[in-house]
């Protein structure tokens, strides 16, 4: 058996890749895997190191727009699991056109190859960014696609088309959309890594507007189940929402976050909101519980003391990432 992961040097995709390599999931045991990244700034082969020297791995660099090189790594491919997309919606504020061509058109590239070269699964990763803002209650995964931002929309869109690929082709596709995640290995603009390497640097962060909007966190190993079940025994042409079931005001998740690292309110400074800021995400994850027996187990305290714990223990890891570029990026 063999699996395509796209954008797998980044950070959900590489926890999945070294979750897959260690043989954390049963129907992957003896699985080749292969990745495609194009390395851009988020992505990081030093994510991959665990797994590296592994006879199962293999890492391929290329951009999912090309067509040539996507058309031949998907002859042979049983299963793909496509993560690579541009994902922070800051930077699709200052920037829509990149968000369009990766998240859409690279979509579009994988599942044409996909459909010819006749792959028995295609899981795509998506986001609860699509359903838009909502007030109480949570989204179904009926619920109509209202997305705010360019980053959500390029992602809608290609939910739409990973659909279309369905209906249309047949094709064996597969759509998730995960709520907010953290976890190790998180590139140092999202809010929690961005918050918590801030602070053990003594800088302050960045709160948006009166920080009272909600988000439901997800440890990324749970999403990674999550995804797993999905490929596994999800149903060809559904779509499956996968939560945390902790939803925290970003003011609540400040107040642990300058807990964990012994901080003071003295330590945040308050900025001019987002433009177009969802007020509140809130998935319901019924139907992957019931289809599939999903149930998240890292409870948030935990995971949360466990992320502050690898960022405080790896600044090797995250300090050049800082260096690099100016981190303004907030979730």
């Amino acid at each position: 058996m063999r699996v395509l992961v796209t954008g797998g040097a980044g950070f959900i995709g590489s926890h999945y890749v070294r979750e897959a390599v260690a043989g954390s999931y049963p129907a992957l045991a003896d699985a080749e895997v292969v990745v495609l990244d194009n390395l851009t700034y988020a992505g990081n082969e030093a994510n991959l190191a665990p797994v590296a020297d592994a006879e199962r791995y293999r890492f391929v660099k290329g951009d999912i727009r090309d067509g040539a090189l996507v058309a031949d790594l998907m002859r042979g491919t049983d299963l793909v699991v496509h993560f690579a997309a541009e994902s922070h919606v800051d930077r699709s504020i200052l920037g829509a056109g990149e968000f369009v061509l990766t998240n859409v058109l690279g979509t579009q590239t994988l599942l044409q190859a996909a459909v010819d070269a006749e792959v028995g699964k295609f899981v795509h990763v998506s986001t609860d960014e699509v359903y838009g803002s909502i007030v109480s209650g949570s989204w179904s995964e009926d619920h109509p696609l209202e997305p705010n931002s360019p980053y959500s929309a390029s992602k809608a869109s290609s939910d739409l088309i990973a659909r279309s690929f369905y209906r249309t082709y047949g094709l064996p596709v597969c759509i998730t959309r995960c709520s907010n995640n953290y976890g190790p290995y998180q590139y140092p603009e999202k809010v929690i890594p961005l918050f918590v390497t801030n602070l053990l640097d003594g800088k302050p962060v960045p709160l948006y507007g009166d920080g009272l909007n909600v988000r439901d966190w997800l440890h990324v190993d749970d999403h990674c189940r999550g995804i797993q079940l999905v490929a596994d025994d999800g149903r060809p042409g559904e779509i499956y929402n996968i939560g945390g079931g902790t939803e925290l005001t970003n003011k609540e998740l400040t107040k642990r976050l300058l807990d964990a690292v012994g901080a003071g309110w003295d330590m945040v400074t308050p900025v001019e909101d987002r433009k177009g800021h969802d007020r509140r995400y809130s998935v319901d994850i019924t139907k992957i519980q019931t289809e599939l027996g999903y149930r998240p187990r890292v409870a948030f305290d935990d995971g949360l003391a466990e992320t502050v714990r690898w960022y405080t223990e790896h600044r090797d890891w995250w300090e050049p990432l800082k260096n690099e570029t100016d981190q303004e990026g907030r979730n």
